[in-house]
Parts: structure tokens; C-alpha cells; sequence
């Protein structure tokens, strides 16, 4: 018998590079340590000519200085500045300003007078406006799009900040030749207006409750550890008074190579790509890290409670804490969270209180983290039940455990279950780089991480029940979410900011010799859909087929041309159909058949399809299609579980009410649609409540009898088609006629919901023409130019130049099908006392089109580049074609596209711009606090209206 093992082996390349791999590793991950201790993951993944790179640093808020928190954070955004050779015209003029702001921000730190800080401020600001003119703004994002680069981006969190690109693999040595710069220095310019964007992500935050929630668990959680007492996002008096010198030095102290890692996966050469990675961070020096004392928690022995008060609907955070992640205490948590939880929703939680109803929702998670981590639980009570009754609900699961109460196929139904879900998380190239960045993060090495299965596979029922005993005790915080009026917001003001100059139009010479640096072009590929799909047929029901090359996961998708459209209550019986059992099956031991084999299914209603979807190992997919066919043909009505259902379904329309995100949806949908849409047009609280359970169950049980086609993405195509034709039964009932909705003009009206809230969001809706694909090349490109992205112009006007907003964009959204129009939408989240600042900023852009030929040239090359490297794989294949069908669109549309921007000019552009966004009539969606609303600017966008919950959710 083989040993399966995994094991670490040392070897050599043909350069004389050593590196490790794990034996029996089907990814084949290769790791370098280069002599500065620089960590190097490389593994290949050939789905496109491109590489996912991550740059781990293996530092994050917890290392924060106590009287800088948020440093981490800000130095992340501060990373995308440049340096001393990216983002600048004239350095030894521009260093000179800035070691004078910085000496005048430790003059503002130290000083405790208000007035004299404000004095201070205004030197900062004034010197500021005079080093901008010596800065280019967004120039290292300038530099990574003309690569073709796609998902830049990063983030930080307690021990980590991670550095994200997705490049061409044509253009590794220009990204590594950025990145080596990147990370050689950091210049802080445009400072105080990157300062204020952080300012807003804060206010943000204070309008977002399950942060608010978060951060009181994690303080009650770690009374001593920075996981609890350092935010990434910091404190508003170290925010309000930053160092530029502590920056440095975290920077001087953290980012060196021996704290950070270069993660790269995708189509890549092993032995060229580490000389590459060598040949440009081999270079930077190997620096001791700075000392850290470990900080251990005294346990907790009692119940520790919190309460957090915001408008949206009361719930319980329930936590307890956890060793560090990949310790025995942390997993065998992990499997009590699958065991109260899971994804086939089989778990305790999910039968005993979700299917049952008894609260409006459930559900337990585990957080590992580099020390420590948590166990916890959520849930969302009725609104005739208490808090501590929904407590209480949910510590009796877990005295089940504790007694054994749970079936013994459970452990192997989690296990497999985990398996499958690594086997899905691998099988891509960013999938693979995650686990391999974190993995980094968390000091583990990969032998560890691909033999945790195996160690997760060991444990037994009575490890569980023990752990549970001995874990479970009033050990724990609990985290009390009221409904009320948040009396701890802290709005961090705005100083008062002078436009910076952005100097669109210059280059710094990096920038020009990576433009000029030409490398040979990949060429896009195109695919014939018709080679790709394999179709046949069986009774009338036409069957596609893809073959699966990675895995031996399959999917099969029945796909119904009935949507909301053709039965406004179709949604709504397949989700009372997840509350049903069958004759044969308690819903409970329906749930319990799917999780056992490992087949998950998923009903998705859109206005024009039902696609129901079944996925799990090829094997076991037969098992599934007949379960599902059982559970649909045979499924039974019960009144009681119906009436439970409205109930649940009523309250949840009543929560969504006090959520500010779906506030704001449904708002945005009112503004473009009006009263009357598809948004608002759904079953009545009076028609559910004297509905019997058989409209809807009828619904189910005649599905079947509807036109349908089948779709099928696994390994043997044959197999399938010999057991299939035993589940379809040919149509007898023919598709309804689709409800037709009105598609309104759009101007002169702006409507306002009043929230409680710090920031102000605004949204502008405009009714474009009807979608013409043959401008999909200008869409892209002007998207890219003008309304979204770090370097469009909107972006570095609104935010970088007037630091008027963390968020604003436009969109311009084609439709997706024939007939129907484009939509334009603009967004701004700020500052009430900016708001109409930046809602003027945007009006002067949008009349007419800034014209910056070199940020048009960059925009439409990276366009080019993103397609050429891009292929399509797997089940998007036939995916895509379903979409190109409502376009009239049978062949790869993206050839037509490319060809388009290929030759597209300026005058292009600004030819479609005026014929089909100039002349848009916008209506206006604003949600805030009415008080902090300018009435008088408001009015000047339109008719104003005052609209209620009732008017926007149509109930």
C-alpha cells in the first residue's frame, strides 16, 4: 500500500535554486527561501496566460503602536502612492515639502491646544497644495493597468496586510520591476488627503452595526491582546493625529523581505520565474524584526455581555474563545460550528431552529487566527421573542452535543464535506494562492495544511462530546444587538482640505520606460461554443455537456425559461419548498439524505428563469437527481409549517426594513423604476396569510411538466446519458405569457429616505438608450477611463484631489437583453458636509468629458490586455452562451469587442458620450439623516419627495 502521506522533500532546480515540495501534492507547489529569507510560493494553473500574485507582509493592526492605531491600515493606502521614481515630476523639490509636513504633523501630535492645532493644519494644508504640484496621483495604479492587470487591490486585517494583482503572464518582469520599487521605500505624498479617505472609511464603519457588534465582541473577547483592543481601521484620536515619522519606521521595521512572501499561481516557468523574483528582491536586505513579547489572555470564567444599540433588527452574538488556528482546540471547534451548521444545511442549528422556524435565522462560524480565534454563534429572534429566549434557543444545541444528541454519519458527512469543499477551493489559481498566502500568515507550513484532512479525519464522536464538555461553559461573551438610536457614534471630522493638484497629464520617468518596455503580445483566444458544447437529446429536452478536466466534482442544472415574470409567486414556492418533506422524508431527514451523499442543490428564480442546480461528486449525482425528483413530485403540503413560513416571511420583510444597505437598494430601484416594478410587485401580506400550502406545493409538483433544458459539467458524458432519461418526462404544459414592466423615464426628481446614520449616500439613476452591442468595446473602455477604478478620472478628482469621498464611481450598465435600455449610475458615500461639494464635483465632470489622451491610451490598452489574456473555462462555457442568447449573439462576442477597441480613438468616445450619456436625465436617490440634509441644495436636482419603506419595498 502506498504511503499517502504528505511529506516535505528538498531539491534543486536546474539553476541551482533549492526548493520543497509535499509529496503527493497534486498542485506541485513549489517553495524557495531566497538568501534575504524572502519566501517564494509558485505553483502552475494553465486555465489562462496569467498569474495570480499575492504579496503577503506578515504584519497587520496588531502591531499597530498604541498611540498610532490604524497605522497598518493607512500605510496600506499609502503604499499605492509611489515612491521616490513612481508619482513624481520633480523629487528633490517634492521631498523637501514633505519632510516639512511631516515635521509639522509631530508639531500637531505633540500640540494639545485646539486652536494652535488648527493653525498647525492650515501650514500642513497650504505646504500640501505646493508639493502636489510635484505629485501624480493614481501613477503606480497607472503602471499596473498598462500591464493588463485586473483585481488590484489590498487589504489588512490583525496580522496581515496582502498586496493583490492578476497580471498577464507576458508581464511578470514589468510587475515585479513595479513591485520591487514599491516595496524598496515609501513616499508619503498626498498625505493629508489620503488621510481624510480613511477618515470616511471610518465614518463608514460607524454606519455598518455588524462592525459595531464586532468590535465589542473582540474587546470583550481580548481585554489585553491587540486582537480586541487595536481596530484595523484604529481609534478617531490617533486618525485625527497621525505620524508620518511612526509610518516610516513601521515601514522601515516590517516590510522587509524576511517578513513578507511573493505568492504566484497560474501559467508560469518555475526556474524563470524565481531567477526573475531573485534578480529583483534578491537584492533588498534581510533585517532582524523588532522583538515582540507574546501577550497571553487569562481565561475567561464568567459571562461577560455587551450591548450594542442600531436601527436595524435586534439579534445575539454568542462567542467563545479558541486556541490559535490549526491546534487541536481550534479544529475540533471547526467541526462543532459543521455540526451546528453546514453547508448542506443538516446541522443542529439549521434543523432545529432554521427549518423549524422557531427563530428568523441561526447560525454558528469559527474564526482562527494567528493566536487565538473564537467559536461563535448568531441569532436573529422573532419579534415576539426575547433576546434571552433566542440565548437560551441556542445553548440547548450545544447541550446536545455535550450529551452526544447528533447522528454518528454526521463526523464522515462534515469530513467528506470538507473535502470536497478544498477540492473546489484548489482547483483555481486564486483559490490555491489564498490557501497559500494564509498558510504564510499563519506560519503554517504547507506539509501541515495538506495534512489537516487527515488529522480532522482522526477525530472521533467521543473527542467531540469531550471537547464540548470541557470547552462549553459560561466561559463566554454575548453581544446584546437592540434596536435603538447608537448613542457611542464618533464622527471624525472634516478638517478642511484645499483641492490638491493630480497633474494628470505628466509621467514620471519610471512610468515612461515601463511603457516603453514593449513585451510580445499574447494573443486572444476566441472559443467556438459549438466545439466546446457537446448537445444531444432526450424525449424533447435538449442536453449540453462540458467536460470537467480538473476534478471529479460534477454539476448538473435544469434550466426552466419560467421566471418571476411568467409566475410573480414562483421565488416563493421554492422556498417554502425548502420547509417541506415528502411522504417518504421528514424536511429534517430530507436535509439530513442530501448532506450524507454530499450533493448540494440551489433554487435560483430570476424575472425570465429557474435554473435548479445540483452539485457533489460525479458519482453520487444520480442519488441526487432522484432525491430531488422524489422531494418536488411527492412533496407535502403541511398547513401548520406553511402559516410558520408567512410568519417568518413577514418578519423578515419587517428586518430588511431596518437594514441601510437593502434600504438603499430598494431606494436606487424606486429612483430608476418608480413605483411599479418587479421589486415591488410581490404577494401581499394578505394573500400569504389566506393562501392554503397547496398553491404553491402544486406549483412544484407540475414543474416538471414544463419546457425545460439540461446542462451537465463532469467527466463521463455517456454515463450520464444512460441513467438521465429515467427522470424526464416529456412537456405537457406550455410557458405563460411574461408580465411586461414599465421601464420610465428617468429626471427631475430626487427622492430621500431618512436614516440615522454618519455618512450621507447619494445615488443618481439615468435611462440610457436601448442596448446596442455593437458599443460594448466603448463601454468597457469608458468604464475604465472615466467611472471606476483607482486612475479614472472620477477617482482621482473626487477622491484623490478633493478628498470629497471614500466611494464614488459611475457606471455605465448595459443591458443584458435586446430591446431594453442601458442604465447610467452615479454614487457618492461622504460626509453630509460634502456632499453636495462632491455632488457638484460630479455634475462639472459629467457635462463634459475630461479629455487626458495618455490616461485614454492606458485604459484602452489594459482593456485589450484583460481580454487577450482572459479564456473561458469550465461550466461559464455554456453559461455565456445562455447569455449571448438574449442579445441574438451565437458565436464569442469578445472578438468583436476586441476588434473595436482596437481601433477605437478619443473622438470615439467622446462621440458616444455625447449621444448617449450627455443627453441622460438623471433622478436622484439620497438616504441620511434629514437634519443634516441640505434642503436647499437638495431641491435644486429636482422635485423632492420624501418617500416611505412602504413606497420603495412595496409592502
Amino acid at each position: 500500500m502506498i504511503d499517502k502521506k504528505y511529506k516535505e522533500t528538498v531539491h534543486t532546480d536546474i539553476n541551482h535554486y533549492p526548493y520543497t515540495t509535499i509529496t503527493h501534492d497534486e498542485n506541485k507547489v513549489r517553495i524557495y527561501t531566497l538568501k534575504n529569507g524572502l519566501k517564494v510560493f509558485l505553483a502552475q494553473n494553465f486555465d489562462a496566460p496569467r498569474i495570480q500574485t499575492f504579496i503577503p507582509v506578515r504584519t497587520g493592526s496588531n502591531n499597530d503602536p498604541a498611540d498610532n492605531t490604524g497605522l497598518a491600515h493607512y500605510l496600506e493606502h499609502m503604499m499605492f502612492k509611489g515612491t521616490s521614481k513612481i508619482g513624481t515630476q520633480n523629487w528633490e523639490k517634492e521631498k523637501q515639502l514633505l519632510d516639512q509636513i511631516s515635521t509639522l504633523y509631530e508639531e500637531h501630535k505633540a500640540e494639545q491646544d485646539s486652536e494652535k492645532k488648527k493653525e498647525i493644519y492650515k501650514k500642513i494644508d497650504e505646504i500640501s497644495q505646493k508639493a502636489s504640484q510635484y505629485a501624480i496621483a493614481n501613477e503606480y495604479d497607472k503602471a499596473i493597468s498598462s500591464l493588463g492587470a485586473t483585481g488590484t487591490n489590498a487589504h489588512t486585517w490583525f496580522d496581515e496586510t496582502v498586496y493583490k494583482n492578476n497580471i498577464p503572464n507576458n508581464e511578470l518582469e514589468k510587475w515585479l520591476k513595479i513591485e520591487k520599487e514599491r516595496f524598496s521605500e515609501i513616499v508619503l505624498r498626498l498625505f493629508h488627503t489620503e488621510l481624510e479617505s480613511v477618515y470616511e472609511e471610518f465614518n463608514r464603519a460607524q454606519d455598518n452595526d455588524s462592525r459595531l457588534v464586532n468590535y465589542e465582541l473582540m474587546d470583550a473577547l481580548f481585554p489585553t491582546h491587540p486582537n480586541g483592543q487595536q481596530t484595523t481601521l484604529g481609534r478617531p484620536e490617533h486618525l485625527k493625529n497621525p505620524s508620518m515619522k511612526a509610518i516610516h519606521k513601521y515601514f522601515d521595521e516590517y516590510y522587509v523581505p524576511n517578513n513578507y512572501a511573493m505568492v504566484l499561481v497560474g501559467d508560469l516557468d518555475f526556474e524563470k520565474t524565481i531567477q526573475l523574483i531573485d534578480q529583483y528582491f534578491g537584492a533588498l536586505p534581510y533585517k532582524e524584526l523588532p522583538p515582540k513579547t507574546p501577550i497571553i489572555e487569562e481565561p475567561i470564567t464568567k459571562i461577560i455581555k455587551r450591548t450594542v444599540k442600531s436601527p436595524t433588527t435586534p439579534r445575539i452574538q454568542l462567542a467563545w474563545r479558541t486556541d490559535s488556528y490549526g491546534t487541536r482546540e481550534a479544529m475540533l471547534a471547526d467541526i462543532v460550528v459543521n455540526i451546528l451548521s453546514n453547508r448542506g444545511e443538516a446541522g443542529l442549528l439549521d434543523l432545529h431552529i432554521n427549518q423549524t422556524q422557531k427563530m428568523l435565522w441561526a447560525q454558528a462560524f469559527s474564526v482562527g487566527l494567528k493566536q487565538y480565534g473564537y467559536f461563535s454563534i448568531v441569532a436573529v429572534p422573532k419579534e415576539t421573542q426575547t433576546l434571552e429566549e433566542a440565548k437560551e434557543m441556542v445553548l440547548e444545541e450545544i447541550e446536545l452535543i455535550k450529551k452526544g444528541d447528533f447522528p454518528d454519519w454526521m463526523l464522515s458527512a462534515i469530513i467528506n464535506d470538507f473535502k470536497l469543499q478544498r477540492m473546489k477551493g484548489l482547483e483555481t489559481a486564486e483559490g490555491l494562492a489564498t490557501t497559500l498566502y494564509d498558510c504564510y500568515i499563519k506560519g503554517r507550513t504547507w506539509e501541515q495544511e495538506l495534512n489537516e484532512m487527515d488529522k480532522y479525519a482522526r477525530f472521533t464522536k467521543e473527542d467531540i462530546i469531550n471537547f464540548a464538555q470541557t470547552f462549553f461553559k459560561d466561559n463566554y461573551v454575548i453581544i446584546d444587538k437592540e434596536k435603538g438610536v447608537n448613542d457611542k457614534l464618533v464622527r471624525v471630522e472634516n478638517p478642511g482640505i484645499t483641492p490638491v493638484k493630480i497633474n494628470r497629464d505628466t509621467q514620471s520617468e519610471f512610468l515612461k520606460e515601463i511603457l516603453a518596455d514593449k513585451t510580445e503580445d499574447i494573443q486572444p483566444e476566441f472559443i467556438d461554443y459549438q466545439k466546446e458544447i457537446t448537445t444531444d437529446s432526450l424525449k424533447d429536452k435538449k442536453i449540453s455537456f462540458v467536460r470537467n478536466k480538473y476534478n471529479d466534482i460534477a454539476q448538473l442544472h435544469l434550466i426552466f425559461p419560467l421566471g418571476s415574470d411568467h409566475d410573480r409567486d414562483l421565488g416563493i414556492s421554492t422556498q417554502l419548498l425548502q420547509y417541506l418533506g415528502t411522504h417518504d422524508f421528514s424536511p429534517e431527514d430530507l436535509k439530513k439524505e442530501f448532506f450524507k451523499i454530499g450533493i448540494s442543490n440551489d433554487f435560483k428564480t430570476t424575472n425570465d428563469q429557474l435554473l435548479i442546480s445540483l452539485s457533489g461528486l460525479e458519482e453520487n449525482i444520480e442519488k441526487g437527481i432522484s432525491l430531488l425528483q422524489h422531494w418536488m413530485y411527492d412533496v407535502k403540503p403541511d398547513q401548520e409549517i406553511y402559516n410558520q413560513f408567512v410568519g417568518t416571511v413577514l418578519e423578515n420583510r419587517k428586518a430588511i426594513k431596518n437594514d441601510k444597505n437593502r434600504i438603499m437598494t430598494a431606494l436606487t430601484n424606486y429612483t430608476k423604476l418608480g413605483k411599479f416594478s418587479r421589486f415591488t410587485d410581490i404577494i401581499s401580506q394578505e394573500e400569504l396569510e389566506h393562501s392554503q400550502a397547496e398553491v404553491f406545493t402544486d406549483r412544484m409538483k407540475k414543474l416538471f411538466k414544463y419546457p425545460y433544458q439540461i446542462f451537465f459539467y463532469g467527466k463521463d458524458f455517456e454515463n450520464f446519458k444512460g441513467y438521465i432519461g429515467k427522470y424526464i418526462e416529456s412537456s405537457s404544459l406550455q410557458i405563460p405569457e411574461p408580465k411586461k414592466y414599465p421601464e420610465p423615464e428617468t429626471g427631475g426628481h430626487v427622492y430621500f429616505i431618512n436614516y440615522d446614520m454618519v455618512q450621507m449616500e447619494m445615488s443618481k439613476v439615468g435611462k440610457g438608450h436601448w442596448v446596442d452591442p455593437s458599443n460594448f468595446g466603448k463601454i468597457n473602455v469608458f468604464n475604465e477611463y472615466f467611472g471606476r477604478g483607482l486612475s479614472s478620472i472620477v477617482f482621482q478628482e473626487i477622491r484623490e484631489s478633493k478628498s470629497l469621498a471614500y466611494s464614488a464611481y459611475v457606471s455605465y450598465a448595459a443591458n443584458s437583453e435586446l430591446k431594453h435600455p442601458d442604465y447610467i449610475t452615479t454614487y457618492i458615500g461622504t460626509q453630509p458636509d460634502k456632499l453636495m461639494i462632491a455632488v457638484d464635483t460630479m455634475s462639472e465632470l459629467m457635462n463634459e468629458l475630461p479629455e487626458v489622451p495618455i490616461q485614454f491610451e492606458n485604459a484602452r490598452n489594459a482593456a485589450l490586455k484583460q481580454i487577450a489574456s482572459t479564456r473561458v473555462t469550465r461550466n461559464n462555457i455554456f453559461f455565456n452562451t445562455l447569455r449571448l442568447k438574449k442579445l441574438n449573439i451565437e458565436h464569442d462576442f469578445r472578438k468583436d469587442i476586441y476588434r473595436q477597441i482596437q481601433g477605437l480613438q478619443f473622438e470615439d468616445i467622446r462621440q458616444f458620450y455625447k449621444t448617449n450619456i450627455q443627453s441622460v436625465h438623471f433622478n436622484t436617490a439620497i438616504i441620511g439623516k434629514k437634519e443634516n440634509l441640505d434642503m436647499e441644495a437638495a431641491g435644486k436636482m429636482g422635485t423632492f419627495t420624501e418617500v416611505s419603506l412602504k413606497d420603495i419595498f412595496g409592502h
